[in-house]
């Protein structure tokens, strides 16, 4: 008797490609992207994300509250994980940079990273798409995520034209 099945393996990444991940800003931007994304019923890479993350870095998701009061969440990368990982486990979950405006002086880097989120990265167009601004920090070894914070677009808070990129 033969029995099929469909088994999802962690697409964990090596120690060198750990090391390749924090060389450059590119190489960071690629891997952040890269752990949080899966398809459905793919677990995450979240030891690769937390070595992106600064020790004591933060990430701050926004939201347009009620009656006109916005609100954020302030997490450690642990309670990112803990809040979000079951619902991109269980729905699907690709996020992808559309486009990126970075600002740097010395070893700080500000990146407004474009993204747009798909459940598949199969799918044709994203269901969701915003803003992540990140900040970045070089300690003269590698570079650090220190901040994620970030907003969705929405009617009330369109994407401006410069963030758009040329897709």
């Amino acid at each position: 008797m033969i029995l099929f099945g469909v088994q999802f393996a962690t697409a964990q990444v090596s120690e060198d490609q750990r090391q390749k991940d924090v060389e450059s800003i590119d190489n960071l931007m690629e891997a952040l992207y890269a752990s949080i994304s899966g398809e459905q019923g793919e677990p995450r890479d979240w030891d690769r994300f937390r070595n992106l993350m600064l020790p004591g870095s933060r990430l701050i998701p926004t939201a347009g509250g009620e009656n006109g009061k916005n609100t954020y969440q302030v997490m450690t990368p642990g309670e990112f994980i803990e809040n979000t990982n079951s619902y991109f486990v269980e729905n699907g979950f690709y996020e992808y940079e559309i486009n990126r405006e970075e600002h740097h002086y010395g070893r700080v880097v500000h990146v407004m990273s474009t993204y747009g989120s798909k459940r598949s990265e199969m799918d044709a167009e994203p269901f969701n798409k915003g803003i992540n601004s990140i900040q970045l920090f070089n300690d003269g070894e590698r570079w650090w995520v220190v901040t994620i914070y970030w907003a969705h677009e929405s009617a009330a808070n369109p994407i401006p034209e410069r963030y758009k990129g040329q897709n």
